[in-house]
């Protein structure tokens, strides 16, 4: 049995006290084809990997942080730096879930050699259980690469958004039947090479349902079909924190207009000094 840092709510300070903890493993992961579906959704703090963690069995930290956390105009401009902070906060905050960190763009391409020199420096700095990488057949290389050194991967085709400038946006993948028959072929290869899983992101769906049914490891879907082998989304969009989504998105809260609102009750009790009460106030003792 392993042992993990617990989090203190009360405090929001980490408290080292050991905790009995058991992960999903890698192979519990794989032997999950056809049997009930993985749930994946990303988390980038420590809190929202303790909110998610008990409900998920694989949490990403994405490079999706790029937009959702900075504020960037893509995925491109997110650094190794940046995905290390963010997956050991996630780690920290986690005990159930495979932890997955994003190989950000520009730091696997060139060789297999740099996608292990990047992959390893991303296990060792955040505890995570395996790395995600975007690209089909031409990353098969690499796949086995890192599978045959000790590094489970998850691979990711279809839309691809690292590619957003090659792509020239963000549209759905697959409506030619070249474009088809490339995406299956793509997912094929990176089974073959080793791959634990492959995210299927914005495709049509009988092509998500293609590439399940040709590959062994398990699918995740995005923008996909329910019968991929998982789901993942992007945590702040299902929570309906933007205003605008994809329309593979479903909103399944609208958190963003509850903090808006508690952000102008609270603006309103400041200028009008009914905030802070006596109950949040310190009195003399008497």
């Amino acid at each position: 049995m392993s042992t993990t840092f617990t989090f203190d709510n009360s405090t929001s300070r980490a408290n080292p006290t050991p905790a009995p903890m058991r992960r999903l493993t890698v192979p519990a992961i794989r032997e999950r084809k056809g049997a009930e579906p993985l749930v994946m959704l990303t988390a980038y703090t420590v809190r929202m990997a303790q909110l998610l963690d008990p409900h998920c069995d694989m949490l990403l930290v994405g490079d999706s942080l790029g937009q959702v956390i900075y504020g960037l105009p893509s995925t491109v401009p997110v650094t190794v730096e940046m995905m290390c902070a963010h997956g050991a906060a996630v780690v920290r905050g986690s005990y159930h879930s495979l932890v997955v960190v994003d190989l950000p763009f520009g730091s696997y391409e060139a060789s297999p050699m740099q996608a292990f020199e990047t992959s390893a420096r991303i296990m060792k700095e955040t505890g995570a259980a395996a790395v995600k990488l975007e690209g089909g057949a031409v990353m098969a290389e690499t796949v086995a690469f890192l599978s045959a050194r000790g590094i489970p991967v998850i691979g990711h085709v279809g839309l691809t958004p690292q590619a957003v400038n090659a792509l020239g946006g963000y549209g759905v993948r697959g409506r030619s039947s070249a474009e088809a028959d490339k995406i299956v072929a793509d997912a094929k290869a990176i089974d073959q090479a080793g791959a634990i899983a492959v995210v299927v992101e914005g495709v049509v769906e009988p092509i998500a349902i293609a590439v399940t049914k040709a590959i062994a490891c398990p699918t995740i879907g995005i923008g996909a079909s329910a019968q991929c082998d998982g789901q993942v989304l992007v945590t702040e969009d299902m929570l309906g924190m933007f205003d605008r989504v994809p329309r593979f998105v479903k909103r399944y809260h609208e958190i963003g207009d509850e903090i808006a609102q508690a952000a102008a009750t609270y603006a309103s009790e400041v200028r009008s000094r009914s905030f802070p009460t006596p109950d949040q106030t310190y009195q003399p003792k008497i």
